[in-house]
């Protein structure tokens, strides 16, 4: 025993009797607090500040799933919208089945209508392919195989969503789940603005 455990208080209890009891407490609070973060929905639809808005996208060029090139530059002349994923990602798994609406209104919309790639970031080729054949979505998919796009748009973490108009210039990010709703409403703003 400590020397705490056998100093008698001002009763003559001894206070090693509280300590059970002051742990019993800091349990209960820390199993709390984790089912109250674990049940909590993530957040969607947060933008982020970054000195890329307004200016040329950086080059970003890696192979399509189906064996052609992506290239960015390329895409001039119309709205691309660029998702960052992992198959493993849970937000990236939620916000999938908003894509799916996403690119269906965008195709509906003819030329006018955004163009949606996904950017794999450090992830396995067949496990890609395998979470689109089960969860669909028919829109390209770009490896980010050596990073290089990753890197250039500063992707710390999946998922993330960039906008790029088609003048090839940065217009949004977002860095968080995404809904079919918010991205089609900020791409009806940025055409209006020009």
């Amino acid at each position: 025993m400590s020397d705490l455990d056998t100093v008698p208080d001002a009763r003559g209890r001894r206070r090693g009797r509280l300590a059970p009891f002051v742990v019993l407490l800091v349990a209960v609070l820390v199993a709390g607090l984790f089912v109250v973060l674990a049940g909590s929905e993530p957040s969607t639809d947060e933008t982020a500040d970054t000195h890329l808005l307004g200016r040329p996208a950086p080059a970003a060029a890696g192979e399509l799933a189906d064996g052609g090139r992506f290239d960015l530059a390329r895409r001039k002349g119309s709205w691309v919208v660029l998702n960052f994923f992992t198959s493993d990602c849970v937000p990236c798994i939620q916000e999938h089945p908003e894509l799916v609406d996403f690119a269906g209104q965008q195709r509906a919309l003819g030329p006018e209508g955004a163009e949606l790639y996904t950017v794999v970031y450090d992830d396995r080729r067949e496990r890609v392919e395998q979470f689109f054949t089960d969860n669909g979505g028919d829109w390209p998919v770009v490896y980010d195989d050596d990073g290089s796009i990753s890197v250039g748009f500063g992707v710390a973490k999946v998922p993330e969503t960039w906008i790029v108009d088609p003048y090839g210039v940065i217009r949004g990010r977002i860095i968080s789940r995404v809904t079919a709703q918010y991205l089609s409403q900020q791409l009806q703003l940025l055409r209006e603005q020009g």
